[in-house]
């Protein structure tokens, strides 16, 4: 299996505190990989450093080729970014909003064109949020909110979409949509690393990353005995990994 991300990170250091250390960090190429751990983890620190959003100590490479050797256009083409909490474009309508994923794909201050129009709407039909397009984003609920930013990473059509918490503000259902969206871009060779905080869905990816207090303590298959191990003995013994219908779950005892 080919890698398209690694990490080497020997520490992100804020405000005087590491708040990661000692990453060795593999994605693979068309897979779905799931971060976890515990409030505090490192989990979101370490996404933004190897999205090349926070400085790091050590060395990112995608595609084999370090971050900081990408033209800033090229690597936005090549790595879709959803962060938490993004403010700043409360005042565009979701269409402005998802469009700004298209900018890498066109020269600067050139408007959108068909193609990009096309890639907005295909984004925006696959989150089911085509029926706000005209509504400013600060108008719309969090749940609404959450799947216009998640169109805007989709459009930008990216071999590996980083995606901070998408599933924040989103019920069962839309959840569920999620995956199957995921499941469908993993399907068409498409990358996608998502931190999580719903176990249950983060044991149907192929690769599950766990954290616990800065570093990354297991990665593995998320059927494998011993990342069920992992798992209990980061979240404690009371969580109970048991499959149902065919899919693995995370219960409490």
């Amino acid at each position: 299996m080919s890698t398209a991300l690694q990490a080497r990170i020997e520490r992100v250091r804020i405000d005087g505190r590491d708040l990661i250390s000692g990453i060795a960090l593999d994605v693979p190429a068309g897979r779905w990989t799931a971060i976890v751990g515990p409030n505090g983890a490192g989990k979101s620190t370490l996404l933004r450093a190897v999205a090349g959003l926070q400085r790091c100590e050590g060395r990112v490479t995608l595609e084999g080729r370090p971050l900081p050797d990408w033209p800033a256009r090229a690597l936005a083409r090549q790595l879709a970014w959803m962060g938490q909490h993004e403010t700043g474009a409360d005042d565009l309508t979701a269409l402005d909003v998802v469009l700004l994923g298209r900018l890498p794909h066109r020269p600067w201050l050139a408007p959108p064109t068909a193609a990009d129009h096309a890639a907005a709407r295909q984004a925006m039909d696959a989150t089911q949020s085509w029926a706000w397009r005209e509504r400013r984003l600060g108008s719309l609920s969090g749940g609404e909110r959450q799947r216009v930013l998640l169109a805007r990473a989709l459009a930008v059509q990216a071999p590996l979409t980083l995606m901070d918490e998408p599933l924040a503000h989103l019920d069962p259902p839309h959840q569920a949509e999620w995956m199957a969206l995921v499941r469908k871009r993993v399907a068409g060779g498409h990358g996608v690393v998502s931190v999580l905080h719903e176990l249950h869905l983060a044991l149907q990816a192929d690769h599950l990353v766990l954290m616990a207090n800065g570093r990354i303590v297991h990665a593995g298959a998320p059927a494998d005995p011993t990342t069920h191990d992992a798992l209990k003995r980061v979240f404690g013994p009371s969580l109970r990994i048991a499959q149902i219908d065919g899919c693995w779950v995370a219960l409490p005892l």
